[in-house]
């Protein structure tokens, strides 16, 4: 099964699906678009594209692949970083790679590689089974040239008639035009307040969503580790560990303040995890992990129990 299979049913569910040591596919939600020469109507879709900097290995694909083959992390990781090698030599010679239903990839003049996605296949979930279509244009007739057609031949006569007034009459219609002025202005001043309380409802909203997607949001880092230092005294050298480290751990997620991270930590601990605090990121988050193994075989079997029985949103950072 050719490695383009599992990219693509991975971008089903992911936005972002790295090939170690290659590159990154991107997806981005697109609106539905109407064409006004054609008259065609295009559904919402993802937009597939291509970066060729994010290369570290984020352990998505690769645990993946081991998961469907039924085979240990390591080989299937030597396995993409030989895919990821071959594919390197075809396009520097000059051959063009034909994904099946993601896009084709080439090299330009400067050797940088470019990508032209494929548009056979909308990765969209909530658009399934929908495909463009064209809506013939609403097509309206004028009356205007026979309803003065018709007034030509029918006048109409409009006959004054003479009524009687009473001397109360004219107040009445005075406190009519008050009364109807007054409830207009009532009911334009209550429909203003309404639309000023849901404009700050939505304001609030959206700070909150904003400010909970920046805080438990997850980035894949695959920075390694520095190693701890041990100074035996001052005239012996310094040493640094090498044994028994624990380099692949199950992330459960990534927060902007300690105090969340700490909050998180007590809270898997208390659902019976070994759960710890292993510093920040490249972008500044304070990382929290479910648990640490030396052994990638059983992190994998961990990280898959993880994703079944507690949260879909962990994965596996492997550190070099």
């Amino acid at each position: 099964m050719g490695l383009e299979h599992y990219l693509s049913e991975l971008l089903y569910r992911y936005n972002c699906v790295v090939i170690p040591g290659f590159g990154a596919f991107l997806t981005q939600k697109k609106s539905a678009v109407l064409h006004r020469a054609s008259h065609t109507f295009y559904p919402p879709t993802k937009i597939i594209s291509f970066n060729g900097q994010l290369t570290s290995n984020d352990g998505l694909l690769v645990s993946h692949m081991a998961e469907v083959e039924e085979v240990g992390y390591e080989i299937m990781l030597q396995r993409a970083m030989q895919w990821s090698d071959a594919w390197k030599d075809r396009l520097q010679n000059g051959e063009r790679l034909q994904l099946s239903e993601i896009g084709e990839l080439w090299l330009n003049a400067e050797g940088k590689i470019q990508f032209e996605p494929s548009e056979q296949v909308n990765y969209l979930t909530s658009s399934f089974g929908l495909s463009p279509f064209v809506s013939a244009p609403v097509t309206r007739e004028v009356l205007k040239a026979e309803v003065a057609a018709m007034e030509e031949k029918v006048p109409f006569i409009i006959t004054p008639e003479r009524r009687k007034e009473t001397s109360y009459r004219p107040y009445l219609k005075y406190a009519a035009i008050f009364l109807l002025a007054l409830s207009t202005g009532f009911t334009a001043y209550r429909v203003y307040q309404q639309g000023l309380e849901n404009q700050q409802l939505a304001r609030e909203e959206a700070q909150e969503q904003v400010s909970r997607q920046i805080q438990e949001a997850t980035f894949f880092d695959m920075a390694p580790m520095e190693l701890p230092t041990l100074v035996l005294d001052a005239g012996s050298k310094v040493e640094r560990t090498t044994t028994s480290q624990k380099t692949h751990h199950i992330i459960a997620g990534a927060f902007r303040f300690r105090k969340n991270a700490d909050k998180k930590i007590r809270l898997l601990k208390r659902q019976g995890f070994n759960a710890a605090y292993i510093g920040t990121n490249d972008h500044g988050l304070h990382m929290v992990t479910y648990e640490s193994y030396t052994d990638a075989e059983k992190a994998l079997r961990s990280l898959r129990e993880i994703k079944r029985t507690h949260s879909s949103d962990a994965w596996l950072k492997s550190v070099k």
